[in-house]
């Protein structure tokens, strides 16, 4: 180790305290790692480094990742059955990100009606602004052959969809695409890598707000792309051009969550299930939303290609209850969290417009849609406070 004692303080302050070797055993965590410069041996050392980071994840400066974001983009990868991972600063830029990778002007993109919101407005600005074109499809793919295009390159599924949980056969239109030369991305939040894999099942690119279920107690922002090993090198190249990197901290936060996240799930289910199950019987509800169901048209395909599911679920208010009326029923609980994300260990609810939401299904006449994230709260105690807020 170089000595510094001949130096002055001003000089000693900022060399020593660098030694992370030190003997002993080892942390059960990977440690965070803060870095923006990263020092070499030699010119020579560097030279090589930098020419190698293109293909391989080497440490050479802090905006191509760290160690910590290594550990995490590891764990992903192994959830997810892919190649390799970025990750991003939320989910939504891991979405832009993705199209920003694959498409160019000129192109046209298939976008399941069942997307998450923010996607129809990637495509009303950015890609309309940059000529990508867009045609909607059904959830399910029933009409992906007639809606293809010559210039058509991609098609963008969300599974579940969002909202109302549709499935979709991913197996199915993946072999449809692939005949097309299409990639197919998957949006797989819901499934969080645990109990669904879109990639086993024929899709090229899984993406994922690790905000959700992967961190788990709603205090980091983050987004990650997996893929096979043949559409690697495209989003590899274009995230490393825009800098996209996440904070070591924000990594530590959810590797740190996800060693939960098969405890959590379970849990999360097993009490979604219940308040289901009791929403399914009360007279001020149409439907239930929540492919766990067996009454729930998703149901098969779910049990199919799912492992599991969490605590989702939405339902639909009878015909007849107002805005206004439903407006109160949220305002009324007290266990839930009036918010609009999902995946922590807290109980949320937020009602939601599905006219604005579905392009090919027609929701005028059908009553308010309200979802609810079941978290590890009781369920006796939210059932009880759903039933009062369904008094007022």
């Amino acid at each position: 180790m170089t000595s510094f004692a001949k130096h002055s303080s001003q000089t000693r302050l900022l060399h020593v305290g660098k030694n992370l070797s030190v003997a002993g055993g080892k942390t059960v965590n990977p440690p965070v790692v803060r870095a923006s410069t990263v020092v070499f041996d030699n010119v020579a050392q560097q030279r090589s480094l930098r020419g190698q980071r293109d293909t391989e994840r080497v440490f050479t400066y802090g905006a191509r990742g760290n160690p910590t974001n290594y550990a995490l983009e590891d764990m992903i990868t192994e959830l997810e059955g892919g190649y390799r991972t970025r990750l991003y600063p939320t989910g939504l830029a891991a979405i832009a990100m993705t199209f920003l990778a694959y498409l160019k002007p000129g192109d046209h993109v298939l976008v399941a009606d069942s997307v998450y919101e923010p996607v129809r407005k990637l495509t009303q600005s950015f890609m309309r602004d940059y000529q990508i074109s867009c045609t909607f499809i059904q959830p399910d793919g029933s009409d992906l052959q007639a809606k293809i295009q010559t210039n058509t390159r991609l098609v963008y599924l969300e599974c579940p969809g969002s909202l109302i949980y549709e499935m979709c056969d991913v197996s199915a239109i993946a072999r449809v695409a692939h005949a097309h030369k299409l990639l197919v991305v998957a949006d797989n939040t819901w499934g969080s890598g645990y109990l669904y894999q879109p990639l086993a099942l024929g899709a090229d690119v899984s993406v994922m707000a690790a905000t959700k279920y992967l961190s788990g107690h709603s205090d980091v922002m983050m987004g990650s792309v997996c893929t096979t090993k043949e559409v690697w090198a495209a989003l590899n190249a274009r995230s490393d051009s825009f800098g996209m990197t996440v904070s070591p901290d924000d990594s530590y936060l959810v590797l740190r969550g996800t060693r939960t996240l098969a405890a959590r799930l379970a849990m999360h289910q097993q009490h979604a299930l219940l308040v289901a199950q009791w929403l399914q019987g009360h007279q001020q509800v149409a439907t239930v939303f929540y492919p766990a169901l067996p009454e729930d048209p998703n149901h098969t395909l779910w049990q199919r290609d799912c492992a599991g599911s969490n605590g989702l679920l939405s339902f639909e208010l009878q015909a007849g209850v107002s805005l206004t009326r439903a407006e109160k029923f949220v305002d009324a609980l007290t266990l839930f969290g009036i918010g609009a994300s999902w995946g922590g260990y807290e109980s949320l609810v937020t009602l939601t417009d599905m006219r604005a939401a579905r392009s090919l299904t027609d929701w005028s006449g059908r009553g308010c849609v309200v979802r609810l994230h079941i978290g590890l709260e009781s369920p006796t105690d939210l059932i009880a406070d759903l039933s009062r807020a369904f008094e007022a």
